[in-house]
């Protein structure tokens, strides 16, 4: 459904350029009414900003539903139970296939342990359109037991503010490979190198 859920608290982390940002926008260039899919925590900023472009913004709390399924624990354990994982797919990303014009994924795919994490991938493959894109970040440091957890507002065409959601227990971290063979059935994945501890990835199927 459209988005249309309260702001939430956190305080501002940090704002940051984004050239993965920019090149996302760039693609809806000229466009009008394209639909897009926020995966993070709902934000009105974000969705000003979109629909200020003429489009319209759903939103989709990735993370927060992992939370409310399957509770405390560590994810590799609680993710592989059959029962919450059919309950958790069954409530999540119930849209058309081919609905979206793009998809802010952010860093809710770190929060989900395969197969429950393929499943979600292939759920979005389907949900994007043809040559639809996809915006996601990854923390480069692999070896972290716990990361930052960020809800990411949209600024302007190339600029983020990050509002911190204090620390999580990721289901996993990823590598440049594991990213690339992530998305290995999209059309194509593109890094963006930075110089703080998230790393951009545009997707294009």
């Amino acid at each position: 459904m459209p988005a249309d859920n309260l702001e939430s608290s956190g305080r501002i982390e940090q704002q940051r350029r984004s050239l993965a940002l920019q090149h996302f926008f760039d693609a809806m260039r000229d466009c009008q009414g394209m639909e897009i899919l926020d995966l993070g925590e709902f934000s009105e900023a974000n969705r000003d900003f979109v629909t200020g472009l003429g489009h319209r913004l759903y939103s989709e709390d990735i993370a927060g539903k992992i939370d409310q399924v399957f509770g405390a624990g560590d994810p590799a354990v609680t993710q592989r139970r059959p029962d919450l994982a059919h309950e958790f797919l069954s409530q999540s990303l119930q849209f058309d296939n081919g609905q979206f014009d793009a998809i802010f994924v952010w860093d809710t795919l770190e929060y989900a342990a395969r197969p429950l994490l393929d499943a979600i991938v292939s759920r979005l493959l389907a949900l994007l359109r043809n040559r639809g894109n996809a915006i996601a970040y990854f923390h480069a440091d692999t070896r972290l037991d716990t990361v930052a957890n960020y809800a990411f507002r949209v600024l302007d065409f190339d600029l983020l503010e990050l509002h911190s959601r204090g620390t999580r227990r990721p289901a996993q971290l990823f590598t440049n490979r594991g990213i690339e063979k992530l998305f290995e059935r999209f059309g194509s994945t593109k890094f963006y190198l930075t110089r703080d501890a998230l790393r951009e990835v545009l997707i294009r199927k």
